[in-house]
C-alpha cells in the first residue's frame, strides 16, 4: 500500500523535516510492484523542497529511475540483507543479538502504541523505514527516536558509502535532518554505539532477528 508523502506548505517551515522523513521511509522500503508509483510520488514532493537533504534524496531518485523493480529488488537484498554492517534494524548496532535488544524493541513498541502507531507487515519496531514513517506522522517523539539511534544511522551511512550504494545518500539525508552534533567520523560513531554490535546471543523475548532477512519471501515489504 502506497502512503502519501507529507507535503509541506513552506519548504523552509516546520513541515520540512517530516516530509523528508516520509520520503526517506518510502525510498528505503523494498522496491516491490508498487515501487514506480512510490518513486514518482516522492520525486514530485521533493520538487517542492529546497534543502541539501532534499537534494540528496532527489539524487537517489534520479539514479534509480531507470532501474526496474526486479533489478532494484535484487540490489536491495544484496545491500541490506547480506551484511550485518548494513542492517536496517537500528537497535542491532547498539544491542546486537542480546537480551538487552529485546528490552529496546519492547520499549520502542510501547512508545509507538502510546502514540497510536503500529508497525506494519510483521516488521520489528526498529526497522528504519517504519521508524521514519513514525517520525513523519509523530514528529516530536519520532525525532527523539532517531536522535537516540544517531550512532546506528551514522554507522549504516558509512557502511553504505563504503559499499558504494546509492542508498547511502538516503541515510545521509536522514542524518542531516537530526539536530545537535554528529559523530566526527566512523570511529566516533562506532564508539558511540559501544564498540559495535555485540555477539552474545541469549534468546530475545521478541521475534528473532535475521540480518539476511530473505525479503522476497517473508512478507516484510512495504
Amino acid at each position: 500500500m502506497t502512503r502519501a508523502v507529507v507535503a509541506p506548505r513552506d519548504a523552509r517551515g516546520p513541515a520540512l523535516r517530516p516530509a523528508l522523513h516520509q520520503a526517506a521511509s518510502l525510498l528505503l522500503g523494498y522496491p516491490d510492484a508498487g515501487w514506480p508509483g512510490r518513486l514518482s510520488l516522492v520525486r514530485t514532493t521533493l520538487e517542492q523542497l529546497a534543502s541539501p537533504e532534499a537534494e540528496l534524496l532527489r539524487g537517489f531518485c534520479d539514479g534509480v529511475a531507470c532501474v526496474t523493480p526486479l533489478e532494484l529488488g535484487a540490489r536491495y537484498v544484496a545491500t541490506f540483507d547480506r551484511s550485518r554492517r548494513r542492517a536496517l534494524h537500528l537497535t542491532y548496532y547498539t544491542d546486537g543479538d542480546t537480551r538487552r535488544r529485546g528490552a529496546s524493541l519492547a520499549r520502542l513498541k510501547a512508545l509507538f502504541r502510546d502514540h497510536g502507531w503500529e508497525q506494519g507487515d510483521g516488521e520489528l519496531p526498529d526497522f528504519l523505514p517504519g521508524v521514519l514513517e513514525f517520525a513523519a506522522r509523530c514528529p516530536e517523539p519520532g525525532l527523539a527516536v532517531l536522535v537516540e539511534h544517531r550512532a546506528a544511522l551514522e554507522l549504516l551511512g558509512h557502511a553504505l558509502v563504503k559499499f558504494r550504494s546509492p542508498y547511502g545518500d538516503v541515510v545521509r539525508a536522514v542524518c542531516r535532518t537530526l539536530p545537535g552534533p554528529a559523530p566526527a567520523d566512523h570511529a566516533a560513531a562506532l564508539r558511540l554505539a559501544r564498540t559495535g554490535p555485540p555477539t552474545e546471543t541469549v534468546g530475545l523475548t521478541l521475534a528473532p532477528f535475521s540480518p539476511q532477512g530473505s525479503r522476497p519471501t517473508e512478507g516484510a515489504h512495504r
